[in-house]
C-alpha cells in the first residue's frame, strides 16, 4: 500500500467546532449580511443556493459556498463538501443535485421521481440511500477542498478531512477523464447543458437544435413560480433539456450514446485547476503530486489544441457530435464567458493569457469599460439579452473566477477593479443570483448562496493572494517527507 493509500484509510478521530465571531463587524456590513444569507440557507448538513427556487443541494454551488463558508466555520465548510461527496456514484460521478427528502416533489423540477437515480442509475452505482440527479456539474470540488483545508489545517488533519476526500475526488476525476472523453482528444465532454452550469447559454443553441423537445404537457416548470418567464429559458429550450435528461435516464446513464456532447472550456479549465489542487492534497497526505501536475499540463495543452481560436482571441466550445467538417467535431462560434475562464490556469501560455485579457477588455465583454461586471455572453452577439438566464447577465461565480485569473497573470489593476465591482454589486443587490451587466440591476433569486459566499471570500482574501490557483510555490519547495520539484 502506498503512502497516500495508507493515509486515506485512516478514520477521523474527533471533531472540532470553530465558529469565529462575526459581531466585530457592523450589523449592516456586507460581511455580516453575507454571513446571514449563508446561515438562512443552511439546512443542517448543506446549504441551498436559494430558499425558494433551488431548495436542494447543488454540486458546484456547494463548492463555491464552501469556499466562502471556510471564513466563518471551517467545520461547516468541510461538512458541506462531505455531504456532497457522500452522494457520489460508484462510477465516480458527483451528481449535480442531492435531493432533500423533506422537500415536496412539486417544489422543483426535475424532481427525484424524474431522475429515478436508485433504479435507473443502479448499473452506474448510484447510491441507494439518497436520491440524486444523474448528470454532473463543473469539477471545482478539489479546489474547494484544498481551500477549505487551508482555512484551518489543524482541524482538517484532526478530522481526516483530506484523507477521506482524496479517494472520492480521485475517482471523480477518473470518471471525467475516461468515461467523458467523448471526443477522443483528452478533454471531458458535457452531455447536457445543465452539466456545464451555464444552462441557457447561446453556445448550446446549435447542438440543441438537433434534439426533439419533450412535449410541453409532459412536465411542469417550477422555475416560473419564482421568476419572470422573460428572464428564464424558453419553453422550447426547456423541452429539449427534458428530452436529453429523459433519454440519458432511460439509457441507464450510460455515457457516449446521446445526441449532445460538447467540450467546454470552463468545465475543462476547472478540471485542470482541480488537478493542480489534487496534487497539493496528495502532497499534504505525504505522496508526490508530480503525476497530477503533469496530467494538468497535458490537459492544458489539449485545451489549447482543441478549443483555442487564435484568430478570435478566446476559447470556444467544441460540438463533438457535429462531424460535418471534421471527425472530432466543430468549434461553436459563440463568445461566452466560458471562453475567458481558462485565464485562471497558472501555466497557460503567456501569449494566450495576454490575448484573453485583451478580449475581456474589448467590445465583446467590456471588462473595466461599459460593463459593470463580466457578462455571461457576447455584448455584441445576436442572442445577447441582459436579463435572460446565461444569455448576457453577469454572474458572481464567473466574476470571481475571472478576478482570480487576472490576478494569477499579474493583471492586478484589472483584478482590483473587478473585485471592487463584485463587492459593490453584491452588496447593492442583496446578493442577487445574477445582474444586468450594464446597470447592475438584480435578477433571479435574492440571498443567493454563492454570491454571499464569494463576497465573503473576496472580503477576507488579501488582494495580492492567488491561493490555490498558484502552483509555483509548491513546485519550488521541499517539505516534510516531500520532494523538491
Amino acid at each position: 500500500m502506498d503512502r497516500t493509500a495508507q493515509l486515506t484509510s485512516r478514520a477521523a478521530t474527533h471533531s472540532v467546532v470553530y465558529e469565529p465571531d462575526v459581531t466585530t463587524h457592523s450589523p449592516d456590513s456586507p460581511h455580516v449580511r453575507a454571513a446571514e444569507v449563508l446561515k438562512a440557507n443552511w439546512r443542517g448538513s448543506s446549504t441551498v443556493p436559494s430558499r425558494g427556487l433551488y431548495p436542494h443541494q447543488w454540486s458546484w454551488d456547494s463548492a463555491f459556498i464552501a469556499i466562502g463558508l471556510r471564513h466563518l466555520s471551517p467545520l461547516r465548510a468541510q461538512t458541506e463538501l462531505e455531504t456532497l461527496l457522500s452522494a457520489q456514484w460508484g462510477d465516480g460521478r458527483i451528481p449535480h443535485i442531492v435531493f432533500n427528502p423533506s422537500v415536496p416533489l412539486d417544489a422543483y423540477f426535475p424532481s427525484p421521481d424524474f431522475w429515478r437515480s436508485s433504479t435507473a442509475g443502479r448499473a452506474a452505482g448510484a447510491p441507494r440511500t439518497v436520491q440524486t440527479s444523474g448528470i454532473v456539474q463543473p469539477p471545482v470540488h478539489a479546489l474547494a477542498v484544498w481551500l477549505v483545508h487551508q482555512a484551518d489545517p489543524g482541524l482538517s488533519r484532526a478530522r481526516g478531512f483530506l484523507a477521506r476526500a482524496y479517494p472520492a475526488l480521485a475517482a471523480w476525476h477518473r470518471y471525467l477523464l475516461h468515461r467523458r472523453d467523448l471526443g477522443g482528444g483528452g478533454l471531458a465532454s458535457v452531455v447536457h447543458p445543465w452539466e456545464q452550469g451555464m444552462d441557457n447559454s447561446p453556445c448550446w443553441d446549435a447542438p440543441l437544435s438537433r434534439v426533439t423537445p419533450a412535449p410541453a404537457r409532459s412536465f411542469r416548470r417550477a422555475d416560473l413560480d419564482h421568476g419572470a418567464a422573460e428572464d428564464r429559458p424558453t419553453d422550447l429550450d426547456y423541452g429539449r433539456y427534458v428530452r436529453l435528461a429523459t433519454d440519458y435516464r432511460d439509457g441507464e446513464y450510460a455515457d457516449g450514446v446521446g445526441e449532445f456532447a460538447v467540450e467546454d472550456p470552463s468545465f475543462n479549465a476547472l478540471l485542470i485547476a482541480s488537478e493542480h489542487a489534487l496534487a497539493r492534497i496528495a502532497h499534504e497526505l505525504g505522496a508526490t503530486g508530480t503525476a497530477r501536475h503533469a496530467r494538468a499540463e497535458r490537459l492544458t495543452a489539449a485545451l489549447v489544441e482543441r478549443l483555442w481560436d487564435p484568430a478570435e482571441g478566446m476559447f470556444f466550445c467544441r460540438d463533438v457530435r457535429d462531424v460535418r467538417d471534421a471527425r472530432d467535431g466543430a468549434l461553436i462560434p459563440e463568445r461566452s464567458v466560458s471562453g475567458l475562464i481558462p485565464l485562471l490556469l497558472p501555466t497557460l501560455p503567456r501569449d494566450i493569457a495576454d490575448t484573453l485579457v485583451r478580449t475581456a477588455r474589448g467590445p465583446h465583454f467590456e471588462l473595466g469599460g461599459a460593463a459593470r461586471l463580466v457578462p455571461s455572453y457576447d455584448l455584441l452577439g445576436e442572442a445577447f439579452d441582459p436579463h435572460r438566464y446565461w444569455r448576457g447577465p453577469a454572474w458572481f461565480n464567473t466574476g470571481w473566477l475571472m478576478e482570480r485569473g487576472l490576478r494569477q497573470h499579474g493583471e492586478r489593476g484589472h483584478a482590483d477593479t473587478l473585485r471592487t465591482a463584485l463587492l459593490e454589486t453584491a452588496d447593492a443587490t442583496d446578493f442577487a443570483e445574477y445582474v444586468d451587466p450594464y446597470t447592475g440591476e438584480a435578477c433571479g433569486a435574492l440571498g443567493f448562496g454563492w454570491t454571499a459566499a464569494l463576497t465573503l471570500d473576496l472580503l477576507h482574501q488579501q488582494p495580492t493572494d492567488v491561493g490555490a490557483f498558484d502552483i509555483r510555490e509548491m513546485d519550488d519547495m521541499s517539505d516534510k517527507g516531500g520532494e523538491r520539484r
